[in-house]
């Protein structure tokens, strides 16, 4: 009998003490409500919660929008290098149940390119974390380039994970349903619409031909784009693309995880775009439970080759585990 594959999930949540006050208005619910004690605890309490799901490792990373929202550079660069050595001594309290991502004070971009290398260098990190908008702009826009040259620079990932939308955004698309339906803003779908936004300007803006050893990591079997390639690329064909630009830019600078996302229709369609090596193990704890996470790729129809990829293999080589 094949040994058990290790199990790594990659975007599992915490909120520090010092940032979560920065978060207010409708980001404060990320620490609100039953998931708060939860995202509070990086002892114990988490540790048992992972062994009863069989999750050998987390890599922790700060709840959305992180210091994202911060105008104010200074702070953000100060808040960002305390939470990541906060959270490189809970990864060094248990080396080998927690990894990191870092986060990272995109109001200084420079500043933010620094902490990176600070992060991975000195603290030991995977790679960072960054949240939907930075200071109200898309992470494409020219100014943030200097994270992501240092990113391809180090060898290691960038996470976009999701943020509440930009004010404008839930005035014009949600405001009627957002009362009733608070998570319509969230993971029911504001999070993928800016999100998948942030990934296809990736690709449009050229920074891929600037920095092509760039690794980009979008979560929730990312966002939908692998559903939406080819109609991607054939649309942008007509535009001048080329033939295939899209969509080989995508499949070669993207990996997906399966946070939050537990369906045997979309793992398929993924894994038919992008192929199993591209596609990794995730849970989104504490706002999903880790259980049905371990148990639905327990009783996925998935070779053991590639099932040990999306549990571990995968990670261990983007991540250098």
């Amino acid at each position: 009998m094949a040994p058990r594959p290790q199990v790594i999930a990659l975007e599992e949540h915490y909120l520090d003490a010092e940032v979560k006050p920065h978060m207010a208005g409708p980001d404060a619910a990320a620490g609100a409500g039953r998931v708060a004690a939860l995202l509070d605890d990086v002892g114990q309490g988490r540790i048992a919660d992972m062994d009863a799901a069989g999750i050998d490792i987390q890599v922790l990373s700060h709840g959305a929008p992180s210091i994202q929202k911060i105008a104010d550079a200074a702070l953000a660069v100060r808040l960002a290098q305390g939470a990541n050595d906060r959270l490189a001594e809970t990864v060094r309290a248990h080396p080998d149940r927690f990894a990191a991502f870092a986060m990272l004070p995109t109001a200084d971009p420079n500043a933010a390119a620094d902490e990176l290398e600070r992060a991975v260098t000195r603290l030991g990190f995977k790679g960072a974390m960054v949240h939907g908008l930075a200071g109200g702009r898309f992470l494409d826009d020219r100014r943030f380039w200097p994270i992501f040259e240092r990113a391809q620079a180090l060898d290691v990932p960038l996470y976009m994970h999701p943020a509440v939308p930009h004010p404008a955004v839930i005035d014009t698309y949600y405001r009627e349903y957002a009362e009733k339906f608070p998570n319509l803003l969230r993971a029911a779908w504001g999070f993928t619409v800016e999100t998948a936004t942030q990934g296809i300007r990736l690709v449009l803006s050229g920074i891929f031909d600037h920095y092509p050893r760039l690794k980009i990591i979008l979560g929730h079997l990312g966002e939908g784009l692998p559903f939406y390639l080819w109609r991607i690329n054939m649309a942008l064909t007509r535009d001048g693309a080329g033939p295939s630009w899209f969509r080989d830019a995508f499949c070669e600078h993207f990996w997906v995880t399966t946070s939050g996302f537990f369906s045997d229709p979309a793992l398929l369609c993924c894994m038919l775009e992008l192929g199993a090596d591209r596609i990794l193990f995730s849970v989104d704890y504490p706002f999903v439970e880790n259980a049905p996470g371990t148990a639905w790729m327990e009783r996925a129809q998935l070779s053991a080759e590639d099932k040990a990829k999306i549990l571990s293999g995968n990670a261990k080589r983007l991540l250098k585990m």
